[in-house]
């Protein structure tokens, strides 16, 4: 089993794109709400800079910590964005401060080239290092290695930020999908290398919604990746979706308000999260009622729900003490059973 940051998936594209392109896609996207509002300091930087001036490492490095903000500013909350590679910009790990870091788009023509000891000839040199020594090893040294995939999606964030979010998040997911090697192995596979042959695509955090609510988030992760799940399919790979939590943190719990029966869940919020002004102490339990998901996941996707829903983080629950003799106190979980034996469930047998 390998585990590994989403953002890291979300470099594989990067692969088969040169920097002039990838410039080119990122400055882009920057020009449209809701990234342009964020990307403001990093796009005025830009303009100071000159691609065909004489390389200049403190503007270099200063268009890099620019860009990394605006990256961190698209991934809030509040924006959820989902495509924003580089991803090391995001999780440096043991890179935080490495020259593989230290690079950015320039607004450049797809088919544009370098001229030698220019601006643009060293950040192009620091993009294909970053690709050639971090994300090319990563996708032939782990990536490429792996017959069964489960991709976590943070399906709720996306809806509660609206058509923009959800839209990045499907392009996202588009995106990677596409870098798999896809199909049913066979004895060949041994020789030629082995294909991912099982893809679940799992909508996180559903603790945050009730029972009722779960079969519609999978509907909804579901139309998001249909497109790249049909190219999936047709290449001999099972794909699933389902609604997940590896930790419950919540219970289900109903609440009566104007003569209407809500159905809530009920947990300890974490101390600092809010709710309608209220702020938690990271003792208190309380009730909340999250927001309904729509019968028809199209209208999720149209924006129906931004703004909508009701978030807040819980504190895990805890250990029974108590259990039978030969017994193991474990975690309580949504679907987590299901989420297996999809994956493995056929090596068991």
């Amino acid at each position: 089993i390998i585990d590994y940051p989403g953002e890291w998936l979300l470099d594989l594209p990067l692969m088969t794109q040169s920097y002039a392109q990838w410039s080119a896609a990122t400055m882009e996207a920057s020009r449209k709400e809701p990234r342009r509002s964020l990307a403001k300091k990093w796009l005025a930087h830009l303009k100071t800079l000159d691609a065909t001036a004489p390389a200049d490492e403190a503007a270099a490095r200063k268009a890099a910590k620019l860009f990394t903000a605006y990256l961190a500013s698209c991934r809030s909350d509040e924006v959820s964005l989902s495509t924003l590679p580089p991803g090391r910009f995001l999780m440096p790990g043991d890179l935080e401060g490495s020259p593989l870091l230290t690079f950015a788009p320039l607004p450049l023509d797809p088919a544009t080239t370098a001229q030698d000891g220019s601006m643009h000839a060293l950040m192009e040199r620091r993009y294909n290092a970053y690709v050639s020594r971090i994300v090319e090893p990563f996708f032939y040294n782990h990536f490429a290695r792996l017959d069964r995939q489960i991709v976590l999606v943070d399906t709720l964030s996306a809806l509660n930020a609206g058509p923009a979010a959800v839209n990045d998040l499907k392009a996202a997911l588009t995106d990677v999908l596409s870098c798999f090697r896809q199909g049913a192995n066979s004895w060949a596979s041994a020789v030629f290398g082995r294909r991912a042959d099982r893809i679940l695509f799992a909508a996180t955090k559903s603790d945050l919604l009730h029972h009722s609510s779960h079969d519609k988030l999978e509907n909804v992760l579901g139309l998001i990746v249909a497109d790249a799940a049909k190219r999936a399919e047709f290449a001999g790979a099972q794909i699933d979706v389902a609604a997940i939590a590896a930790i419950r943190a919540t219970r289900e719990a109903s609440v009566k308000q104007d003569g209407e029966t809500l159905d809530c869940i009920a947990g300890t919020p974490i101390a600092g999260e809010q709710v309608a002004g209220e702020e938690f102490d990271g003792t208190s339990e309380a009730a909340i009622f999250p927001g309904d998901l729509p019968d028809d996941p199209a209208a999720a996707l149209e924006g129906s729900l931004e703004g909508e829903l009701k978030f807040v983080r819980f504190r895990p629950p805890l250990l029974e003490t108590s259990v039978e003799a030969g017994s193991v106190a474990t975690f309580p979980h949504i679907r987590l059973d299901r989420t297996l034996e999809f994956l493995v469930g056929d090596r068991l047998i």
